[in-house]
Parts: C-alpha cells; structure tokens; sequence
C-alpha cells in the first residue's frame, strides 16, 4: 500500500490532511503501516497514577459502597442508643448529640473533596477510553471501506475477463456460424 496520509484523507475521510486532528493522522498512519491502533489504557493510566490518587479511589471505592453505609448506619445506632440510652445522666454526648453532628460535619468535609477527586480522575480516564475508543472505531471504518475498494477492484477485474471471455466465445461462435454457413439470423 504505496499511499500517503494525504491521499487516504482525501479519499476516506473527505477532507484535507490540514483538518485532521493528531489522533486521525495517527489512525491513518497506522493504516499504511498495516499496524493496530488498539492498546490497554488501563496499563497506560496506571503508570501516571500518583499514591494520592490510589488512596482517593479506594476512600472513594469504601465510602461508596454498601459496607460502609450499612457500618456507618450501625456505628449511628450504637452512638444515639448508647448516649441516649444506656448512659443517660453520665452520657459522653447527650440529646442533640452536638459532638456525633461535629464528627458527621468533618467526615462529610473530608469524604467530599475526596471523592470528587476520584470522580474527577474517572471522568479523565473516560474521555482518555472515549478518545481510543474513536480511534479504534475510525480505524475499522477505514480498513472497511480499503476492503470494499478491494473488492470492488476484484470485480471490476472479473467483469472485464467476464467480458472479454463473452467476446471470444462471441467470435468463436461466428467463425463456427461461417463454416456451417449459417446467417447470424437464428
């Protein structure tokens, strides 16, 4: 495939090698080299994860999840039945439980940037995915349309043997017509 950028740009996707945008040249590129265009983001993405960001997601990923809600619910019960309960006169945080809403206000202050931080680092990896995934299905739409040209230069190829096959047979059979002394009228 002696072609350049230029010319598959031209002539797939219909528009001036100026307009591609770096990851369409790469695709096309990867086109005339004969080599894929797919690779693991998961891999790539792990390599410039930082501890901070390991640590935000695993906060994220506990804080999130069904253990932490049904233990925190727990921990809840056991502090508002203990205080109001079980300690009445001699309770570490009585009746509006000032000290329990103070704790709740700090794990909310600190739960909260913390996730966002890794729903901010997930947004990122999808539009990383989102971007290769384009790549990906711009190369396939690419390889589709080199086997279509392919296939539709095979067939020209075909129709042409076909018709010059139709031919010889054509004038075989007027020279097998001349020597029966046939008309070409039947």
């Amino acid at each position: 495939m002696s072609k350049t950028i230029d010319e598959l740009s031209t002539r797939w996707l219909k528009r001036d090698i100026e307009s591609l945008s770096e990851e369409e040249s790469r695709v096309l590129q990867s086109a005339i080299d004969r080599k894929p265009v797919s690779r693991d983001t998961n891999e790539s993405y792990a390599d410039q994860e930082r501890t901070g960001d390991r640590i935000a997601d695993g906060m994220a990923r506990v804080g999130g999840s069904w253990t932490f809600i049904i233990g925190f619910l727990l921990f809840l019960l056991v502090w508002t039945s203990g205080n109001a309960l079980l300690l009445t006169r001699e309770a570490f945080d009585p009746y509006p439980f000032i000290f329990l809403n103070l704790v709740l206000s700090m794990l909310a202050a600190l739960q909260a940037p913390i996730i966002m931080m890794s729903q901010n680092r997930q947004a990122a990896r999808d539009r990383l995915d989102a971007a290769h995934d384009y790549e990906v299905n711009l190369k396939a739409e690419i390889e589709i349309m080199a086997l279509h040209e392919k296939l539709d230069e095979l067939r020209r190829r075909e129709i042409l043997a076909l018709q010059t096959d139709i031919a010889e047979i054509s004038a075989h059979l007027k020279r097998i017509d001349a020597r029966l002394g046939w008309s070409g009228d039947r």
